[in-house]
């Protein structure tokens, strides 16, 4: 037994080891495996053995010392949770001989949790269910959960929408202060807010959307003048009928986007708002916001201007109406419209030619690429997949929809008070390797700086003229950063503009919204609440988390349809490259797949300049025309998988 100095002794070392030892805080990376990582606030990330992970969930922050491991490498050991990011999650219940537990289907979490009694809402055995963290793992490295809500089975129609929105916690139903406050609104009020506004009742503006979209926002008119056109973009606004810091308000800013699930998506307003008294419904008056911009003959734009109207839209024309006419058919439906209409949408149409063209001469104009649209059956999956035409209705709706965005961007840049989209073009960490991929595989554009707004836009210009045997445009373009919202004016190097941002989506993006706020402060002194740094970035990841949430259930969908293909060999083109194998898509319905270097004979290795993966006597290459068949659905993953039907390789040829 030791004494009671031998005991003091024994304290005082403790207490002398603790406050020498290092303690370094970060955040835990989960791994598809039992280990993890912590990535260290200096930048490095330290492996974290799987006795470890299981004391720690992914995204909490720690503190944790840093040991050397029987392997003789550098491991974490978790000192102190200082806090926990993850809250909720979804998984699929289970029974294991007495005890109930929750598999987790969300990343990161490779272990099973223990549900107590009182917290399983009498689920059953593989229902699909919505947990709450009831006791960390850190305290005893096993961790409860209690089930908030029970989603269904596997099967369910609607399941997999449900369980898409319970993974990203997104919510579908209206707070019961903003289903009153939108419930309270009526005519009445458009009519007592029309007082005041410029009335452009008279004139001939249309919407131009497809024919099931019930939330329209913008109307569009063109007149020519002496020196080209007067283009007028009328758009909804929200922001009228909507106080500002009132319940409707702060979830539309919560909700950030709408998010336009297949068959069924979640709106950003109530249905009374976006779908009826601010919607520009043909044949009634509604509240707009009008960006009037003198589109000059060569499709420059001139001085532009902002109103407060109300308009009177004279008709609501499908996409495929406007391209007939357009390319002059003759039918019943183009008949029927009135003269002014077609007058107007012919000018439309002349304003829409200038601006591409000036676009194109001195802005950069997106890829076209086909688009699909997913159908469902009556249990809310995939029937069929059709082509989604791009025609030239679309195309003039969108130049009209960029040259307002350029006008409203214009003028915000010269406020104190803005919100701009910037596109800083290149990746940082790929600049290198996209000057040593024009250096030997396109030198006459080796001179180029891609890291630099300039250059970035002329190498993508001349990508298409260059003589060399990989795609140098496509191989940019998937190594470029992703566009951020900000507070200061800066260029948007995907589009080749020196400042560019929205305005003409108010009804979907909260973004937008909150720039009729900023334009209406500036012109007619509204009061307005200015947006923190900080809600700006949480505004940012909610748009992020919205499209992660849209592409979830998308592949879900996808991967459920594709085990219908058969064993029919199919075309499609490469995609993307990696190390493993490559993805294909597929020319009749766009579905994407990966196919596995291992399934393909020789061995490959990736080349992070071309995005090449290079074999003994064949390669494989973004935009190279393949033929697959299906190889079967990952469903843990998510995941198509594919299998090359193979071709000689005197047959593979580079793609230019």
């Amino acid at each position: 037994m030791l004494n009671a100095d031998a005991i003091q002794q024994l304290r005082q070392l403790k207490t002398d080891i603790e406050s020498t030892k290092v303690v370094l805080s970060g955040t835990i990376k989960a791994t598809n495996g039992r280990f993890g990582f912590v990535a260290l606030d200096d930048g490095r990330d330290l492996f974290l053995p799987p006795d470890e992970m299981q004391k720690v969930l992914p995204g909490d922050r720690v503190n944790v010392t840093e040991q050397v491991g029987d392997n003789g490498k550098s491991q974490a050991v978790i000192d102190e949770l200082l806090a926990t990011r993850l809250k909720t999650f979804v998984g699929k219940y289970l029974i294991q001989g007495k005890g109930h537990f929750v598999v987790p289907e969300t990343p990161g979490i490779n272990r099973w949790i223990f549900i107590p009694p009182q917290k399983r809402l009498n689920a059953e055995p593989d229902d699909f269910i919505y947990c709450e963290i009831s006791r960390h793992p850190f305290q005893d490295s096993k961790g409860q959960a209690a089930i908030l809500r029970i989603l269904g089975k596997a099967g369910q129609p609607g399941i997999e929408r449900a369980f898409t929105l319970a993974s990203f916690d997104l919510d579908d139903t209206w707070p019961e202060a903003v289903e009153k406050q939108a419930n309270a609104l009526d005519e009445s009020a458009v009519k007592d807010l029309s007082e005041g506004r410029q009335d452009r009742t008279a004139r001939p503006y249309v919407t131009i959307d497809s024919p099931n979209t019930q939330d329209m926002d913008d109307a569009l008119l063109a007149e020519p003048n002496a020196t080209g056109w007067t283009l007028s973009i009328a758009i909804a606004d929200p922001t009228a009928l909507i106080d500002q810091g009132s319940a409707a308000d702060v979830l539309a800013r919560q909700r950030a986007t709408a998010i336009y699930f297949p068959g069924e998506p979640l709106p950003m307003l109530p249905d009374a708002i976006s779908t009826r008294l601010c919607s520009l419904m043909p044949e009634v008056n509604r509240l707009a916001l009008v960006c009037d911009v003198q589109v000059n003959n060569d499709g420059s734009l001139g001085n532009y201007s902002f109103h407060q109207a109300v308009i009177h839209s004279k008709g609501k024309l499908s996409y495929e109406l406007v391209a007939n006419l357009i390319q002059g058919r003759d039918d019943d439906e183009t008949r029927a419209l009135p003269a002014e209409v077609h007058n107007s949408l012919d000018q439309l149409h002349q304003v829409a030619g200038a601006l591409r063209k000036w676009r194109s001469a001195h802005a950069l104009l997106g890829n076209e690429r086909a688009e699909f649209r997913l159908r469902l059956d009556e249990n809310r999956r995939i029937r069929q997949i059709d082509p989604a035409i791009q025609n030239e209705a679309h195309r003039l709706v969108e130049e009209c929809m960029i040259a307002a965005n350029r006008s409203v961007a214009d003028f915000l840049g010269k406020q104190d008070n803005g919100l701009f989209i910037q596109h800083p073009g290149l990746r940082p960490d790929r600049a290198d390797n996209i000057r040593a991929l024009l250096r030997d595989y396109a030198p006459e554009l080796a001179d180029l700086d891609p890291a630099a707004p300039e250059g970035y836009k002329d190498l993508m210009r001349q990508a298409d003229q260059a003589s060399s045997e990989v795609p140098v445009k496509s191989i940019v373009a998937r190594q470029l950063a992703r566009a951020e919202l900000s507070f200061t004016p800066a260029p948007h190097q995907g589009m080749g503009l020196n400042v560019y941002t929205t305005f003409t989506s108010p009804l979907r993006k909260f973004s937008d919204f909150y720039v009729h706020r900023l334009l209406k402060a500036a012109l007619w002194q509204e009061p307005h609440q200015a947006l923190e740094s900080t809600e700006l970035e949480q505004l940012q990841a909610t748009q992020i988390k919205a499209r992660q949430a849209a592409n979830s259930l998308d592949t879900w969908l996808k991967c459920d349809f594709a085990k219908k293909l058969g064993d029919q060999p199919m075309t499609g083109v490469i995609s993307r490259t990696i190390p493993a194998g490559f993805f294909v898509r597929l020319d009749s319905n766009g579905l994407e797949g990966f196919v596995n270097c291992k399934t393909i004979s020789g061995k490959y290795s990736f080349d992070p300049i071309t995005l090449r993966l290079n074999g003994k006597s064949r390669f494989f290459q973004i935009e190279q025309p393949v033929t697959v068949t299906l190889a079967g659905v990952d469903d843990e993953r998510k995941q198509i998988n594919f299998k090359l039907v193979d071709k000689p390789p005197a047959e593979e040829t580079p793609t230019a």
